[in-house]
């Protein structure tokens, strides 16, 4: 471990909460793009089981109504898409089908709830060595399963999505918020060449302790001839833990591991703040942003 990552978490071992806060109550999903046709995007949707059964997918795939170009759509990947579906409007698909017109993919769960805490619990986080029992420590519940998790989505679902409509395996971008931005930057880590952008919002950095943080050693042996585009986004009142406060020197951790991914020859790294935003906002905000650069 290269002395900044260990630097980094160690920091993220003093923030981490001992008694951490509780999530949010159940929200319904907003399904108002869904009901509307007179978009400039239409919606279909798949639904898929994980491989054990044990977590119910549903994927809504949004195409343009214009013609793919030669290559294929590129595609916009959104996790929590139950969520993400009821953070865009229709002045975004609209800017969107004007510029570079992407096919979006709402990776999302069966049902109707906006966030489904259980199964994002699990498919968002990775294994830590060492554990005897993989549990999350802010909800309890089981955790480590993002691996399986990316089999399915660069395999089974991204064939799924293409059976649909061409797609562009050079231009695809993921995009993920809170335990989501964690899943990004952890596909990033571990198989960079998955996708050509990482859209990470407000990721957890504090989870187990910076577990996440210590997955970036060895980075530029992975990444080789690759040139992945990294976009790292968090709110000005963000928190770095769930039980901490807003500090001065809060995002100290982000900004620590943008510089340290800045230092991996090919990486293209960006850093994005948002003043007067909370870590709930940043969902809707961060979207918003990767939707505004795909639609330049």
């Amino acid at each position: 471990m290269s002395k900044t990552t260990l630097a980094l978490a160690l920091a993220l071992a003093i923030v981490a909460p001992a008694a951490l806060a509780q999530p949010d109550p159940v929200q319904s999903m907003n399904t108002t793009l869904l009901e509307r046709t007179d978009l400039a995007y239409r919606f279909t949707q798949l639904d898929l089981d994980s491989l054990d059964g044990r977590r119910h997918y549903r994927l809504w795939i949004g195409k343009p109504n214009r013609p793919a170009p030669a290559a294929g759509y590129p595609v916009l990947w959104m996790l929590d898409g139950n969520a993400a579906l009821g953070a865009l409007d229709s002045q975004q698909l609209d800017a969107l089908a004007a510029g570079q017109a992407p096919l979006l993919v709402a990776v999302g769960y069966q049902g109707e709830q906006r966030i489904e805490r259980a199964a994002r619990t699990y498919d968002y986080t990775p294994n830590v060595p060492g554990l005897s029992e993989q549990r999350d420590p802010l909800t309890q519940q089981p955790s480590g399963g993002v691996d399986a998790f990316l089999d399915l989505l660069t395999g089974r679902m991204r064939t799924l999505v293409a059976s649909q409509a061409p797609i562009d395996l050079a231009r695809q971008t993921l995009w993920g918020h809170s335990y989501g931005g964690l899943a990004v930057l952890h596909t990033l880590f571990t198989r960079p060449g998955a996708f050509s952008g990482y859209a990470a919002a407000s990721p957890s950095l504090w989870w187990r302790e910076g577990a996440l943080v210590r997955e970036a050693e060895g980075l530029a042996g992975r990444v080789g001839n690759l040139r992945p585009d990294v976009l790292l986004m968090r709110g000005a009142k963000e928190p770095d833990s769930p039980r901490g406060s807003v500090r001065d020197d809060a995002g100290r951790p982000l900004r620590e591991l943008a510089a340290e991914l800045a230092r991996v020859e090919g990486v293209k790294v960006r850093v994005q703040g948002f003043e007067g935003l909370g870590h709930g906002p940043m969902l809707a905000a961060s979207l918003r942003r990767v939707v505004e650069g795909l639609s330049q």
